[in-house]
């Protein structure tokens, strides 16, 4: 009996110790809209564009739909003590088939938004300078890929270091440079002549594939929910972390989106700062704010897919050149396809619908309903699951329909 209670002494001073080296509400709150407020807040605009007014009525319905599904990941979570990341819950409720599958979605989906990063940059450079070329020896590149080039040497040195990981969740960066880039496009259209002058429309159905998958790309951090899930010292709260979340990217999505709609109307572009008018003060803030996101983030979108490559690879053979080598060729990779399909909007598109949909909506339903048991236990919340599923697939095969056709039409 006493050895007993030794035992579970020891065990709640282990649990003290773990909840005193927690991170806090506040920081896990900041850390997870952080996750959400990435570069998607700048196609907000052109998704509304898409689709008319009506879709700030589809803007809820996602962010309500992935707000449920993290609620369904954190219980995943909660079902065995050993689920630390989201590879894990898929290993728990399908073996490692699942594990595997959950994450391939999770690498491909981390690529992409390392393309997208090189095309932002490149865009928005050569917004900034127009007309511009390089010259490299007889060799002349037009000023985006020029730019896009440019943008990978800057980011490679970063992706060679091995201390990145941290930053991912303790910056609040991107929380303000989300802030910052609405409160430009806000003064650019009340104090620099732009104006909120474009009507817009309330309907239009052609658009609304586009406009599902790039909402769902801009709420797709269950990826990263497993770890902040993880790094809390009071794990009960995760519920009310994710409704603040959720609230306050939604609410700067719906600013950017009305703002942006109001200023350019259908005219707007896949991103809102390439329509800002460039000799402006604040549309320079608003572009150079942008261009220093993907600076601080591309290492980390990088640094899962560089582990995942070094663990498979340094089981047989270790050294500091391999690890150079793997990383410079994976921001190679990168750089090809960036410079192969230059089309922010269209890609973003396609991630969402492919990648985002699954990752953030499908397989938080199937791996709670794997874990739980509950895949006939009919009942309100069953019905919930499903029809969200159902969304969701409807999303992703319309969505990669329409993104890919129209991919396949720029090319």
């Amino acid at each position: 009996m006493e050895d007993d209670h030794n035992e579970k002494s020891l065990e709640t001073q282990h649990s003290e110790i773990q909840s005193s080296q927690g991170t806090t509400f506040m920081r896990t709150c900041l850390n997870g809209v952080n996750t959400m407020s990435g570069v998607g807040i700048l196609s907000v605009p052109y998704a509304l564009s898409e689709v008319g007014w009506s879709g700030l009525i589809l803007l809820i319905l996602v962010a309500v739909i992935c707000w449920y599904t993290g609620l369904l990941l954190s219980k995943c979570m909660n079902a065995h003590p050993s689920i630390k990341t989201y590879p894990d819950i898929g290993k728990l409720a399908y073996g490692n088939k699942g594990k595997v599958i959950v994450a391939v979605f999770l690498y491909l989906e981390l690529y992409l938004v390392a393309i997208e990063f090189l095309i932002l940059e490149g865009d928005n450079l050569n917004k900034l300078f127009p007309n511009m070329s390089f010259k490299v020896g007889n060799l002349k590149i037009e000023g985006k890929r020029g730019f896009t080039l440019l943008s990978a040497l800057v980011f490679l040195p970063t992706t060679w270091l091995n201390s990145l990981g941290l930053l991912a969740y303790i910056s609040a960066g991107g929380v303000l440079a989300s802030v910052i880039l609405v409160l430009c496009v806000l003064w650019v259209g009340a104090a620099d002549g732009v104006g909120f002058h474009e009507r817009g429309h309330f309907l239009k159905w052609s658009g609304m594939p586009t406009t599902l998958s790039l909402y769902a790309f801009c709420y797709c951090g269950h990826v990263v929910f497993p770890t902040l899930i993880t790094s809390m010292k009071d794990k009960r709260q995760f519920s009310k972390v994710l409704v603040i979340c959720f609230v306050i990217c939604s609410f700067n999505y719906a600013s950017m989106a009305i703002l942006g709609y109001l200023m350019y109307g259908d005219t707007v572009k896949s991103q809102v700062t390439l329509n800002l008018p460039i000799k402006k003060i604040s549309s320079n803030i608003a572009i150079y704010t942008t261009l220093m996101n993907p600076l601080a983030k591309y290492a980390i979108i990088l640094s899962p897919i560089v582990m995942a490559i070094e663990g498979q690879v340094f089981q047989y053979y270790k050294s500091k050149f391999t690890s150079f080598a793997i990383r410079t060729l994976l921001v190679m990779s990168t750089v090809v396809v960036a410079l192969s399909v230059p089309f922010f909007g269209y890609l973003m598109a396609l991630t969402g619908a492919i990648l985002c949909v699954t990752a953030s909506i499908l397989l938080p339903c199937l791996c709670y309903l794997k874990i739980s048991n509950r895949y006939c236990s009919f009942g309100l919340q069953w019905l919930s699951i499903i029809s969200i599923m159902v969304v969701g697939i409807l999303i992703a095969v319309l969505g990669t329909y329409v993104s890919l056709r129209d991919i396949i039409n720029h090319i």
